[in-house]
C-alpha cells in the first residue's frame, strides 16, 4: 500500500483525495474524499483573468487540504489544475499561491491529459469484470448490473471544458472541448449581469447550439458513436443521477455505478431548465454551488446522449481524482 494525496482543481470545484493504493490489487482505498464549490473561473470566459476573488476561495480550500493531508501522512502529493487555469492570463499568481500553501507545483495538464486521467479513474475498476453485466458490482445498488460492453465512452463534464476519451483497457482515442457547465451559463444564461430565472428558450437553443458545435469538434477525433457502454463523470452528471434516483440527500455509494435512463435524463433536464433558482435549490440533493450552472451542465449530458445514441448513462463517482491518485501509485 502507498498512501498517496490527489487533487483536482477544475474551473467550478477542487476536490481532495487522500488513499491507500495497491497497484498489486487495483484497490484505492479512501482516506478521506471531500469537495468544495470555489468557483476558480468566475468571469475567466470574459476576461481572460482569474478574480482575486476566486483566487482566495481556492487558496482557503487548499490551506484546508493542507491540514488533512499532513494530519493523514500521505507520502507523495499531486496538484493538477485544469481549465480555468490553461486560460487564465495572471496563472502565475494561482501557481505562486498554491506552491506557497501545500509545497507543490500545480500541473495545469492539457486536455488530452485530463482525459486520460478521467478514463484511467472511472475505467480501472471496470475493465477486469467482463462481458455486459455479467458481474455485480458493490454499492446500495446490490443487485443492480453495468452494462460493460466496450469500448467505454468516458465523459468527464467540467466547468470549463468536457472531456470525451474512448477506449477498452486503454485509451484509444481523447479530445477536450471548451464547452462546461460555467463556461455555458456566464456564456449564454447572464443577462444584465444577473442569470436567468429560468433560462428563455432562445437562451436554451444557444446552448444546444454551442454544445452542438463542440460535439462536431470532438467527433473529428473520437468517434464517439462506436462506444458501447457510456460512462459519466463529474459534479453535472451525478446531481442528475441523485435526482433521478430521487434520493433525499446526496449519497455517493448509491449513485456510484448507477444507469439513469436517457428519457429519465431529458425528463430532468427538462425541469431544471424551466425552474427558478429558488426551485432547483430546493431539490434535496442540490449543492448550493451548483443551483446556478446544473441546468447548463445538464443540457450538455442530453446532447450528448443524444449525439451518441446511448441509452443509458453509468455515472461513476470516480474519475479523474482517482486517476491522479493512481498516477502516483505506480
Amino acid at each position: 500500500m502507498k498512501r498517496v494525496a490527489a487533487i483536482d482543481c477544475g474551473t467550478n470545484s477542487i476536490r481532495l483525495l487522500v488513499a491507500d493504493a495497491d497497484p498489486a490489487t487495483g484497490e484505492l482505498k479512501d482516506l478521506d474524499r471531500r469537495m468544495q464549490i470555489v468557483r476558480l473561473g468566475q468571469g475567466v470566459d470574459r476576461t481572460g483573468r482569474l478574480a482575486p476573488e476566486a483566487l482566495e476561495r481556492t487558496f482557503a480550500a487548499c490551506r484546508e487540504y493542507a491540514a488533512v493531508i499532513k494530519g493523514l501522512g500521505a507520502e507523495q502529493v499531486r496538484f493538477v489544475a485544469t481549465s480555468a487555469s490553461r486560460d487564465a492570463e495572471n496563472r502565475d499568481d494561482f501557481v505562486r499561491g498554491v506552491v506557497d500553501i501545500l509545497g507543490v507545483e500545480p500541473e495545469v495538464i492539457t486536455g488530452d491529459q485530463e482525459a486520460e486521467f478521467s478514463f484511467n479513474g472511472a475505467t480501472k475498476e471496470l475493465t477486469g469484470i467482463e462481458a455486459a453485466g455479467a458481474e455485480r458490482l458493490p454499492g446500495k445498488g446490490g443487485g443492480r448490473r453495468v452494462g460493460l460492453e466496450r469500448p467505454f465512452l468516458v465523459v468527464d463534464i467540467g466547468g470549463g471544458s468536457t472531456e470525451f476519451v474512448l477506449g477498452d483497457a486503454s485509451v484509444r482515442a481523447a479530445r477536450s472541448v471548451d464547452v462546461g457547465c460555467v463556461r455555458m451559463t456566464e456564456r449564454h444564461l447572464v443577462h444584465q449581469g444577473e442569470i436567468s430565472d429560468p433560462p428563455s428558450p432562445g437562451q436554451i437553443a444557444a446552448i444546444k447550439a454551442d454544445v452542438a458545435a463542440a460535439l462536431d469538434r470532438a467527433e473529428e477525433t473520437v468517434p464517439l458513436r462506436e462506444a458501447a457502454t457510456l460512462v459519466g463523470l463529474a459534479g453535472s452528471v451525478t446531481t442528475v443521477a441523485a435526482i433521478a434516483l430521487g434520493l433525499n440527500q446526496y449519497d455517493s455509494e448509491a449513485i456510484h455505478h448507477s444507469r439513469i435512463p436517457l428519457a429519465k435524463v431529458r425528463e430532468i433536464t427538462d425541469r431544471l431548465v424551466s425552474s427558478t433558482h429558488a426551485e432547483r435549490a430546493a431539490i434535496p440533493v442540490m449543492h448550493p454551488g451548483r443551483v446556478d450552472v446544473i441546468a447548463a451542465g445538464a443540457l450538455v449530458l442530453l446532447s450528448i446522449m443524444e449525439r451518441t445514441g446511448a441509452a443509458e448513462v453509468v455515472v461513476s463517482e470516480h474519475d479523474i481524482l482517482d486517476g491522479i491518485a493512481w498516477s502516483l501509485a505506480g
